[in-house]
């Protein structure tokens, strides 16, 4: 297949997805225990001579089960079809996740998803995987209906790294930390989000440091502080140095505003999608506003250094186009 597929449901699944080798999780960050799913899903779709795509949900099944959304996301939807097309994927899908969808019973997100919409080939899964209503659907479960219905499963143990599993968790851990470095090479891709620009109380345009504003989620908990970036904005890549939390002002969910050097043109509205290269230093109260710009000064310097000596984590990073 050419062209790269994304699907919002299951309802209408075009002709040449059926058959599909699909891999089906949570897939939050697309880490490099993922990739290690990806990789075999390819492997064997490859063997098979069938699609690979990957069968996912949004929002965060936590999420659903929570009095309000509060976990720390990695990748949203958008971020999961960018990366699952980017790994060379033919196809996601993104299955609305809601309160009734998980109370379908296993046997029946099987005979449902799996055999009469997809008519998969075979299944890949990890060995924390579960689904259906209570979680009945387990590997071992998965590996029965496989059986039964004529469909190869395959399930992968979590990959470590530290004596640790590479887990979603523990990203999240880091980048609310600050831990970018570790953040990024547990990924294996420098993190990214996208948000859209909003107007600021315009005090880093006094200050000489003019900044694209942009909104963050109320579970957003990256660490407050300073940060190397790269933004991309349309087609172009742009550097710059960015600050979340506002120590010296309004503190109370502040903005994720980044400093675009050598940059003067107005882009409110429009959407950026920005990659952490490195973390730079926590958020500090100065004395003054001529402390603050000088530290200002120190940080642009630094993340245009920083920035300068990045390199691709992986041939993946590499394909995601924000360093190299």
């Amino acid at each position: 297949m050419s062209d790269f597929i994304r699907l919002a449901n299951l309802d209408e699944v075009p002709s040449n997805l059926r058959g599909a080798y699909v891999a089906i999780g949570n897939f939050d960050g697309f880490h490099r225990g993922h990739q290690q799913v990806v990789e075999t899903l390819k492997a064997r779709a490859s063997e098979a001579g069938v699609p690979a795509m990957v069968l996912t949900f949004e929002p965060h099944p936590r999420d659903v089960f929570a009095p309000a959304p509060f976990m720390f996301r990695l990748t949203d939807g958008d971020a999961k079809a960018r990366l699952a097309q980017t790994f060379g994927l033919d196809a996601i899908a993104i299955l609305p996740f809601d309160r009734a969808f998980s109370q379908i019973e296993a046997e029946d997100f099987v005979s449902r998803f799996l055999v009469d919409a997809l008519g998969v080939s075979g299944v890949i899964v990890g060995a924390d995987f579960h689904f259906g209503r209570q979680r009945r659907g387990t590997p071992n479960f998965l590996k029965s209906a496989g059986e039964q219905h004529g469909f190869a499963v395959q399930t992968l143990d979590l990959a470590d790294e530290g004596d640790e599993p590479i887990s979603s968790s523990r990203i999240r851990a880091a980048l609310s930390e600050g831990a970018v470095t570790a953040a990024n090479r547990l990924l294996g891709y420098h993190w990214f989000f996208d948000g859209c620009v909003v107007k600021g109380d315009q005090r880093g345009r006094e200050l000489g440091y003019p900044t694209a504003n942009t909104v963050t989620h109320t579970n957003f908990q990256l660490a407050q502080g300073v940060y190397a970036v790269r933004a991309r904005l349309g087609d172009r890549l742009l550097d710059g140095v960015a600050a979340f939390g506002k120590p010296m002002f309004n503190n109370q969910r502040p903005p994720f505003e980044t400093h675009i050097f050598d940059f003067d043109e107005d882009i409110y509205g429009q959407t950026l999608t920005i990659a952490l290269i490195a973390h730079i230093r926590g958020q500090e109260v100065f004395s003054g506003l001529d402390q603050l710009i000088a530290a200002m000064d120190r940080d642009s310097r630094k993340a245009r250094d920083l920035i300068a000596a990045a390199k691709p984590l992986s041939e993946l990073d590499a394909k995601l186009g924000f360093v190299g």
